[in-house]
């Protein structure tokens, strides 16, 4: 057909069959924490296995001060939030995908650390819809600045809303979805007049609440205290918020706040634990919600079309009686479900059934981050900057470990074919060059 034409024309679709092969195909952003499907996948290809500090490493941009918040990615902008250098001053950071510093904005003051090093007031990660960043902080500040660093609006929630009282500081991030922010503040032992836990959204636009909703629970003690973020659950039939603390799992209609359906027996086998605290946060994929608990406890798996309380019912699809993750959010892909212990023990359950495929050790360290999904892999990032690669199926296959030489404690953001970490020292663009 080519040989018909004209030399001219033959010349004119070489040549454009060239530039169109030049194209890259358009990055998938990090708008968030767990990212575009808010459940920790990625669809980005190409991805490095091995990598380290002298491997594999695009750029590397030294950071005021340490931070657990994921990075997230918005075409050519990166924004995080850190400790500023001063060690006390808590900022949003906008950095461009070469690796320059654009701006910093102060969203509040008063860091605090955690444990020494287990973490500080900047743990929340924040969240972008493309024109606008949103950046909470352990202070219980929030802050929306524009890509440009002008600030929008800011908010207190501790004055708004009542104050936040957690041991360890405020660490839930916000959900994005269409025009709302939805915030969960579950937290407090004391007067329930004034340490209410509530459900909020916000409107994204100005931070005024749109509505409140106060959230029950019998919980007692330290079990009052919530530091995991809410998820949106979506499929064809039903869209609704889902919020994890206080011994509950909640389901909530995001044009009010109602709740929908309730799911407890998180806690109270074989007796109730009063330091029962949930860090780990629930993931969904269309069809099943599954919700982790703490400190070895249990792992359900939940139908997602249940009505009311369904402790103990069919909704509750299967039930794993211990091994859940304390901190490292679960990930779903392919109907498999993996569990990254704090220990560094790896679940692989179906996630039909709930049955363990496989459960093996990788490294033994603290794991704080949550694990994420691309390109045929598993990322684990452990606390003292070991990157586990695991390939995705039901057989355990380890494919590397990557020693960054820095203490993480963020989970990985993948964006236009790289992977940020976020060290405690630096930003490090990882990809193939």
């Amino acid at each position: 057909m080519l040989a018909a034409l004209p030399t001219k024309r033959k010349l004119s679709l070489l040549v454009f069959g060239l530039l169109l092969a030049a194209v890259p195909a358009r990055a998938e952003n990090w708008p968030q924490w767990r990212g575009p499907r808010g459940n920790g996948t990625s669809n980005e290809t190409n991805l490095p296995t091995r990598f380290g500090p002298r491997q594999n490493v695009l750029w590397r941009l030294p950071l005021p001060g340490p931070a657990g918040a994921t990075p997230v990615v918005w075409e050519d902008r990166i924004f995080l939030t850190s400790v500023g250098a001063d060690g006390v001053s808590l900022v949003l950071l906008c950095v461009s995908t070469d690796g320059k510093l654009l701006w910093q904005r102060t969203v509040s003051t008063g860091n605090r650390n955690v444990r020494r090093d287990e973490g500080n007031s900047a743990s929340p990660s924040p969240v972008t819809d493309g024109q606008y960043v949103w950046a909470t902080m352990g202070t219980g500040h929030m802050a929306c600045f524009d890509f440009q660093g002008r600030e929008i609006w800011r908010l207190d929630l501790n004055k708004e809303f009542g104050p936040i009282e957690l041991q360890f500081g405020y660490t839930s991030t916000p959900v994005l979805y269409k025009d709302r922010l939805y915030v969960q503040l579950i937290h407090g032992e004391g007067n329930p007049q004034t340490q209410e836990s509530r459900i909020i959204a916000l409107d994204k636009r100005t931070g005024q609440p749109v509505w409140i909703h106060t959230r029950r629970s019998d919980a007692r003690a330290e079990c009052e205290h919530s530091y995991a973020s809410p998820i949106l659950y979506r499929d064809a039939k039903r869209e609704y918020l889902v919020a994890h603390g206080a011994d509950y799992v909640t389901a909530h209609r995001l044009s009010d706040g109602q709740e929908l359906w309730r799911c407890g027996s998180l806690n109270g086998t074989p007796r109730y634990n009063p330091t029962l605290r949930l860090v780990a946060s629930p993931v969904a994929v269309p069809g099943l919600i599954v919700v982790p608990s703490a400190k070895n406890g249990p792992v359900l798996g939940l139908d997602p079309g249940g009505r009311g309380d369904i402790t103990g019912t069919r909704y509750v699809r299967w039930r794993l009686n211990r091994n859940t993750p304390d901190v490292p959010s679960p990930v779903i892909h392919q109907g498999l479900v993996y569990l990254c212990r704090e220990n560094g023990n790896l679940l692989c359950l179906d996630a039909k059934t709930g049955q363990v495929l496989y459960q093996r050790r990788t490294h033994r360290q603290r794991h704080r981050a949550s694990p994420v999904v691309a390109d045929g892999k598993l990322y684990l990032t452990a606390r003292d900057g070991v990157i586990t690669v695991v390939a995705l199926g039901r057989q355990f296959q380890l494919l590397a470990q990557n020693r960054m030489e820095e203490d993480i404690s963020s989970s990985p953001a993948i964006s236009g074919g790289r992977i940020y970490l976020r060290t405690f020292k630096a930003l490090y663009a990882i990809g193939s060059k």
